[in-house]
Order: C-alpha cells, then sequence, then structure tokens
C-alpha cells in the first residue's frame, strides 16, 4: 500500500490528503498538538516511525523564524528515510519582483524574504527524488475572493499594470499527484492567466450581485502589513514544465472557472 507522510496537514496538504484517501492511500500528518488523530509534530518517535513506514513523504511546512522547522528538526532522517518521492510545497515568492515579467523555474531566486528563499534551496538539495513545488496565490472553498466579498473585505487597488498569479487548490493537489510518476526537479504550479487582482474583485462582484468596492491608493486601503507585502511584487508565473514533464493541466485554468466552481 501506499503510504503518504505529510509534515503540516494544512489548506492544500488537508485536500491532498483528501484526494489520496479516496485513492486508497494510506495517509498520515503532523500537526503541533496531534490532533484528529494527527501525529504531533514533537513526539519524534513516532515521526521517525512514520518517516520509516512511508513510500512518499511532503512537507507543507513554511519557515518560522528564519528557520526550516522540519529540516531543523528532522532533516538528517529525511535525508536517509526509504521513501521513493519526496516533496515540498514551496512559494513564488522566491522571485521576487519581476516587474510583471514571466518567470519559469530557471529564473534567480531574489524574494524579499530570506528564510523562504534558503528553505527552499535546502529541500532542493536534501536529495535526489525531492519533487519541490512553486506556489503562487492559494484559493478554493472557503478561501477566495467571494469570501472577502462577502465578508466586506475585498479591496480594489489603484495599481494599474500590477499582475500576479494564482493556483486553485485542487489543482495543486492535482500536480503533486501527476509528480508520482513524473521525474524530480522544481516545478511552478499556476493557472494559465496571471492577471490583476482588481479582476477577480470585478467578476467576483458580478457574479454575487454585489456592489464593487471603491478604487483606492495603496496607501489608503488600510491593508495589513501582509496584504501590502502582496502588493509590492509583481510577476506572471510560467507553468509549461509541469505540463510538459509532469503530464499536469490545471482543471481551472483560469480564475474564471476556478470562481464558477465555487459558487
Amino acid at each position: 500500500m501506499a503510504k503518504m507522510l505529510i509534515f503540516g496537514m494544512g489548506y492544500a496538504a488537508g485536500h491532498l490528503a483528501t484526494r489520496l484517501d479516496a485513492r486508497g492511500w494510506e495517509v498520515a500528518g503532523t500537526t503541533q498538538d496531534g490532533r484528529s488523530g494527527s501525529i504531533a509534530f514533537g513526539d519524534e518517535a513516532a515521526v521517525i516511525g512514520a518517516l520509516r513506514s512511508a513510500t512518499h513523504i511532503l512537507s507543507s511546512v513554511p519557515p518560522v523564524n528564519g528557520c526550516d522547522p522540519v529540516l531543523d528538526r528532522y532533516g538528517q532522517a529525511l535525508g536517509v528515510a526509504p521513501a521513493t518521492w519526496v516533496g515540498y510545497l514551496s512559494s513564488t515568492g522566491v522571485y521576487g519582483d519581476t516587474g510583471g515579467a514571466w518567470v519559469d523555474e530557471s529564473a534567480p531566486i531574489k524574494g524579499r524574504r530570506p528564510d523562504r528563499n534558503a528553505a527552499d534551496a535546502a529541500w532542493s538539495a536534501l536529495r535526489g527524488d525531492v519533487r519541490l513545488f512553486r506556489l503562487p496565490g492559494i484559493y478554493g472553498p472557503g478561501r477566495s475572493i467571494l469570501d472577502r466579498i462577502n465578508e466586506g473585505r475585498a479591496h480594489r487597488i489603484d495599481l494599474p499594470g500590477q499582475v500576479f498569479s494564482r493556483v486553485h487548490v485542487d489543482d495543486i493537489a492535482g500536480g503533486v499527484i501527476a509528480s508520482f510518476r513524473g521525474p524530480a526537479g522544481i516545478y511552478n504550479l499556476a493557472d494559465d492567466e496571471p492577471c490583476h487582482q482588481n479582476r477577480l474583485v470585478e467578476w467576483g462582484c458580478a457574479m454575487l450581485d454585489a456592489p464593487l468596492p471603491p478604487l483606492l491608493p495603496l496607501d489608503e486601503a488600510g491593508l495589513s502589513p501582509a496584504a501590502r507585502a502582496f502588493y509590492s511584487e509583481n510577476r506572471r508565473v510560467a507553468n509549461g514544465k509541469a505540463k510538459r514533464l509532469l503530464g499536469w493541466a490545471p482543471r481551472y485554468p483560469t480564475f474564471r472557472e476556478g470562481l464558477a466552481s465555487l459558487v
């Protein structure tokens, strides 16, 4: 039986676990406190035991306080684990700001977060069978512009030329599953149509018959530091490598199909 061990049962990893469970896989995952039948991240005996029996291992845990907690605690065991497939969910943020230009997996790493850049590099170099997935903005059920519109948290920002890539959470799971039979390496998983965030807001408001939020300058929008940082980078993420080498194709190639599936 195929056995997947997932470090960090978060939003994207949880969707993958559901897909694998439906295929008859045995899936184990870690959380901080071992809730709901998961393995507590700090329970070293249980984690090492799971590492030794897993055929596939995935980490979705981001860097914390300047280091990758999974590699920091279990890196040595991961390096010698008998699994035949190892994966890491990274971020297209490692590319940094490209002024709206397209980036593929050969682009230099120059993101604004050194810890994220370092984790990306460390996982890629961990062992020869690593599949590293660089992800843009993730959306899906319960986490989309439609939810923000309904909650009155959507913004339209007056930044002409600002472009973002995004990916539906189901397409992340699809990309990971496709890589089980594909070569190791780095893959961007993004949809086919990068666009300004305002287009999503406008499309979502039309779908929900909701009023458009006002168009505001960035400094007047009252955004959190994290949201402001989101607008500090401008890039288009190319997904051709995953299509060519993994046979992956997004089920939701643009935000239009993705949002329609959530209504």
